[in-house]
């Protein structure tokens, strides 16, 4: 066998090697943005399950807007359809109107002194707005996960072993401009 065979399987043996630690790396990856959206889904689904006993609470004292409980809970089904159905624009939407509605609800909540004092009320508001920051976290991360996995797909050599298989990009989980704005208060209590 003569030494230029030896190094050409050499090379062969390598190449291959490399394409599935590529694949792999990739696999990885992949499996890395689904966990980290079911991480997401974990906290929407307690929050969907939070804020219908929040609207009740709140249903309790008939003076409270009932326009504004509708909102949240409207929002917070539109929430869950685009939850199930994975599609993130339309979640990015949903959860924008909803963030509106429950900053909407703490705000009109300061005028009802009873409703503020309530226990079971402000037990609510805390674990909502602990479910709030956790899915600001989780959707920090799940949004990494996705730019690691986009960037690693077009990335070369990677992109070959992309084009051979199926490794779909990713979208980034965004909310609109309307979430990151301040709340306007004076409008709340116009």
């Amino acid at each position: 066998m003569s030494i230029f065979l030896v190094v050409l399987i050499a090379l062969i043996v390598l190449a291959l090697v490399y394409g599935v630690m590529l694949f792999n790396g990739l696999v990885q990856l992949k499996h890395n943005v689904d966990k980290a959206w079911a991480n997401i889904d974990v906290v929407l689904k307690q929050r969907h399950d939070e804020l219908p006993k929040l609207v009740e609470a709140c249903r309790q004292y008939q003076a409270f807007e009932k326009s504004t409980l509708e909102k949240v809970i409207a929002a917070r089904n539109q929430v869950h359809d685009a939850r199930e159905k994975r599609d993130l624009p339309a979640l990015g939407a949903a959860e924008t109107r909803l963030r509106a509605g429950l900053g909407t609800i703490f705000a009109v909540a300061e005028a009802y002194p009873d409703l503020k004092a309530n226990e079971s009320f402000q037990h609510l508001i805390a674990r909502v707005s602990g479910l709030e920051s956790a899915i600001a976290d989780r959707r920090e991360f799940y949004n990494e996960s996705v730019n690691v996995y986009n960037v690693r797909r077009e990335q070369v050599p990677d992109n070959i072993v992309v084009g051979m298989f199926d490794f779909p990009p990713r979208q980034l989980l965004q909310f609109s401009e309307a979430e990151k704005a301040d709340v306007d208060l004076k409008a709340l209590f116009a």
